[in-house]
């Protein structure tokens, strides 16, 4: 159930076209007249962190706003930022900042156009008997990290508390070497491993959202390639506006529609990780920090400005790194 951000690389870029003509979003159906035709492609496995999506398509929320929505479901052989640099889908769902920020450096025209995330849903999990209290007591422990963590929020940690490479262990997206050894600490989104750990260990582990230590990475972004916001504002916006009415009615209202969309999509899904899911985006709120009351989708230049400073700092982004290329907020949903 974790999402893997793609690293874009200069090299990765010129496969991107061959890539893209081999992938299930380039299959073509004409939309029905009136309607504007796109493809998106989410970046894992249809889960309830991807439910607002599922809940617009399901409830006819696209539809209803002039939008014949194709959604690919993720996992890991759809890579989201190749599909969106080469066109081979309209609209991707980002995990976090340094997607697109890697794309913008890689001079992809790819833009963020809203972020239903807004915190990024990553932590890491303690046992509960080893004395870490805090993210600054899992100094010295072993961390079971997967690549992308480590190009990604690790910095972070490093920088803010003093974290060292040689924690690091290799994550293989299981939680067996978590249950194995009390010492380690493992990567994990709030909303899945925590339940998942307590679930299959008979142990309730100690939880560390990064977001609230200060992380300032959105989630869940909506990526849009320059030549649809250049062509076609008017479904950007649709498009944007529907998916937040879809977030607002999975969490607030009845997730029923989305959860059966889920369900079919993925069957190795279970309702009830998609009921503590739903819960747990409530709870620390993921997606709103106003039961849905006029911040879902939000995004602000301070906050991406605090993003690109910090990762700058770390030396992830050069200064020249032109971080306003990754985003606009023309498109905000009615109400921001």
């Amino acid at each position: 159930m974790q999402r893997r951000a793609f690293v874009v690389t200069g090299a990765a870029l010129g496969l991107m076209a061959l890539l893209a003509a081999c992938s299930p979003a380039s299959k073509e159906t004409a939309a029905p007249a009136g309607e504007t035709k796109l493809k998106l492609a989410t970046d894992w496995r249809a889960e309830a962190e991807l439910g607002g999506y599922y809940q617009a398509l399901a409830t006819g929320e696209y539809k209803k706003r002039g939008l014949d929505v194709t959604l690919i479901q993720g996992g890991p052989a759809v890579n989201v930022p190749q599909l969106l640099a080469t066109g081979a889908v309209d609209v991707g769902v980002g995990s976090n900042s340094y997607v697109v920020m890697n794309l913008i450096k890689e001079n992809a025209p790819v833009k963020a156009v809203a972020a239903f995330m807004q915190k990024d849903p990553w932590s890491l999990i303690a046992h509960p008997d080893q004395g870490v209290n805090s993210i600054a007591d899992i100094k010295g422990h072993p961390v079971l990290l997967s690549d992308a963590s480590i190009t990604g929020y690790w910095a972070w940690l490093k920088a803010k508390y003093g974290f060292t490479d040689d924690q690091v262990r290799k994550y293989n997206y299981s939680t067996a070497p978590f249950l194995a050894d009390k010492r380690v600490v493992q990567q994990g989104y709030v909303t899945s491993e925590p339940y998942l750990i307590e679930k299959e260990g008979k142990v309730k582990p100690k939880v560390f959202l990064l977001a609230d230590s200060g992380y300032p990475a959105y989630g869940s972004m909506a990526l849009v390639n320059d030549s649809l916001i250049a062509s076609n504002p008017a479904a950007v916006r649709a498009f944007v506006e529907a998916t937040a009415a879809g977030w607002k009615s999975y969490l607030y209202g009845d997730p029923k529609p989305g959860d059966a969309a889920i369900l079919k999509d993925n069957p190795e899904m279970t309702q009830d990780v998609l009921d503590q899911a739903r819960d747990k985006m409530r709870s620390y709120g993921v997606i709103s920090a106003n039961n849905g009351q006029g911040d879902i989708g939000l995004m602000t230049d301070e906050r991406w400005s605090a993003f690109f400073k910090d990762a700058m700092a770390q030396g992830v982004y050069p200064k020249d790194g032109h971080f306003k290329k990754a985003y606009t907020l023309q498109f905000l949903p009615k109400g921001q």
